[in-house]
């Protein structure tokens, strides 16, 4: 098992779309990549930070650990997550070691991702994630398109419509072909 990179600093927010005015526009910062963690009951962007990324997560469900995390901290630093060169053998590697695991198994996270995540107990006070590359990961990143995105989101009955809305349309705003105007009436948000 080895540790090759930092891939990405994980920021909670409650809501992306602020998040992005500072991070997007002020930063200058591409976002990458768009998904939702069904898992873990949160929206995702990602911006690339030459080579590893910054991930800005949002929960839409008020029960996740994001959502609690920011009742009770706040917005800000989350986790980091480490990429591995082999996720069973670290998480072999963490248990022998008495290292306690959030995950016991590890679990297809965003883009595919097998993750597992690591308790901030046993890392001095930080939640660690793990995740391995797969084969073509990082080739196969795009970001998506936000109104499938939308679709998928609202597909799941937890999801707080007017916070992904303003999430979307905070993504539209920052790249032009995503623009409602660009893209005609079909692309607008739905009903609240």
């Amino acid at each position: 098992m080895r540790v090759t990179r930092v891939d990405h600093v994980s920021i909670a927010v409650p809501d992306i779309e602020q998040a992005l005015g500072f991070f997007r526009d002020v930063l200058g910062l591409a976002v990458t990549t768009t998904d939702v963690e069904q898992k873990q009951g949160v929206v995702v962007a990602f911006l690339d930070v030459g080579g590893a990324e910054i991930e800005l997560i949002e929960p839409v469900d008020a029960d996740s650990g994001v959502a609690r995390f920011l009742r009770k901290r706040g917005p800000g630093m989350h986790h980091i997550c480490l990429e591995v060169d082999d996720l069973d053998a670290a998480m072999d590697r963490m248990r022998s070691a008495g290292v306690r695991l959030i995950d016991e198994q590890p679990y297809e996270g965003t883009g595919g991702r097998r993750i597992a995540f690591v308790h901030p107990k046993s890392a001095h006070g930080v939640l660690v994630e793990l995740y391995e590359t797969l084969p073509g990961d990082r080739a196969g990143r795009r970001l998506e398109d936000l109104t499938d995105l939308r679709r998928r989101v609202l597909q799941h009955g937890h999801v707080a419509v007017a916070g992904t809305r303003g999430f979307l349309i905070g993504l539209r705003r920052g790249r032009g072909k995503h623009d409602v105007a660009a893209r005609g009436p079909e692309a607008a948000p739905g009903p609240e």
